[in-house]
């Protein structure tokens, strides 16, 4: 049996693209998922692997659909081989494990993937720290604002009840706990 798979990062990224190239290299049966190459645990994938028997084979898009990482990829393909399937990429078409030169080339466009993925986490690494340089702030909009900070210390302080002073500015007592002097 043919089986496909296909994935994309984020819920809005498009799979069509890749579901309608498997169809047209003849696959059987797709499994598909939204969720990062990065993440270990694909459902959709796991699904793939447990079904997978002896003389089918697995068709990805692109080698980068399957993993992210040489070690995530050597395991999946370890996976595969073992259940007695073959593998095949329909854009890298020296991306099949029943030769020698595929296998050699998969091992190292795995090491290439791995390495792309530490070069896009160093930039986003950095552009963050450009942009908290230059005073931009991440995660949630603080829920209470500068004054209003000081003013539940001044009040926890003073001995009023953190649930009474969160009742008040419409936060919870955990919040008004976590308070401290530096606030920004």
């Amino acid at each position: 049996m043919i089986y496909g798979y296909a994935r994309c990062s984020t819920a809005d990224q498009s799979l069509d693209g890749q579901l309608a190239e498997l169809k047209a290299a003849g696959c059987e049966r797709i499994w598909s998922e939204k969720i990062s190459g990065a993440k270990l645990d694909r459902r959709a994938l796991t699904a793939l692997l447990k079904a997978v028997g002896p003389g089918d084979l697995v068709i990805v898009t692109r080698l980068d659909r399957l993993a992210r990482s040489v070690r995530d990829l050597l395991n999946t393909l370890a996976s595969i081989s073992e259940a007695g399937a073959g593998f095949m990429s329909i854009a890298d078409r020296w991306a099949d494990t029943s030769s020698a030169h595929g296998k050699l080339m998969i091992t190292i466009l795995g090491g290439l993937a791995e390495f792309e993925r530490s070069l896009i986490l160093a930039r986003t690494g950095e552009g963050r720290r450009r942009a908290m340089a230059n005073g931009v702030r991440f995660g949630r909009k603080p829920k209470l604002t500068r004054h209003q900070i000081a003013e539940a210390i001044a009040r926890r302080e003073a001995g009023e009840s953190l649930t009474d002073i969160g009742r008040s500015y419409n936060v919870s007592h955990s919040t008004i706990s976590r308070l401290n002097g530096d606030h920004r």
